[in-house]
């Protein structure tokens, strides 16, 4: 067998057979397959891959059917990766395993003249009950971390606050101070602060009608 290059070729077609072939970039999904973990629960998990026939030659030679071979390998490799780990682990890796599997599988479609350019996760399929459980203990989560912010900002708050009073109790003229800066920003107040010898800070009076 021959190669090819472009341009124009004269041939007898009695004794030549040509077979075109796409050596552009492809891409192509693997269905979900229903893959058992280690841990028991079957997953079903389908691949998105991108490749492109690297040796047209050898890609139509060495094999009857590239594309199908290569198929066959990727759904191989994805049992490999899925039953050798937890359920957990599955989803905590699941952004590399992709990687992992074109590793596994890029020099065995090699030989047949195909390249891997990326293989990644498409998606993960939980039975249904595992499902429910799973997003409720998510929710679980999320509802646990928004409480611990809150508390957070409550103890930040109060923390605040017993700052404030002890400069309060140290300079008792702040709090007429913190009186009219609150008063400046509203509107129709009329105070009338005692300023006489009193002890402690000096406390506003509302002004009565008709005073």
């Amino acid at each position: 067998a021959q190669v090819l290059e472009p341009g124009l070729y004269w041939y007898c077609p009695l004794f030549t057979r040509i077979d075109p072939m796409d050596v552009r970039e492809h891409a192509t999904s693997v269905k979900g397959q229903e893959v058992l973990s280690r841990d028991g629960v079957t997953l079903k998990v389908s691949l998105a891959v991108r490749f492109k026939v690297a040796d047209p030659a050898l890609a139509r030679n060495s094999v009857a059917d590239y594309a199908g071979t290569m198929y066959l390998e990727l759904q191989t490799a994805l049992r490999h990766a899925i039953g050798g780990k937890d359920m957990d682990e599955v989803l905590a890796t699941r952004n590399d395993m992709g990687q992992a599997i074109l590793d596994s599988c890029r020099d065995t479609v090699a030989a047949f003249g195909v390249e891997l350019i990326s293989v990644e996760l498409k998606d993960i399929m939980f039975p249904g009950g595992l499902k429910e459980l799973y997003a409720k203990e998510v929710q679980a989560r999320k509802e646990g971390l928004a409480a611990l912010e809150r508390a957070r900002g409550e103890t930040a708050a109060l923390r605040h606050l017993a700052n404030a009073a002890k400069m309060l109790e140290g300079n008792p003229g702040l709090m007429n101070l913190r009186i009219l800066q609150a008063l400046d920003s509203s509107s129709g107040n009329t105070v009338v602060l005692d300023m006489g010898g009193g002890k402690g800070p000096a406390t506003p009076k509302p002004k009565q009608k008709g005073e």
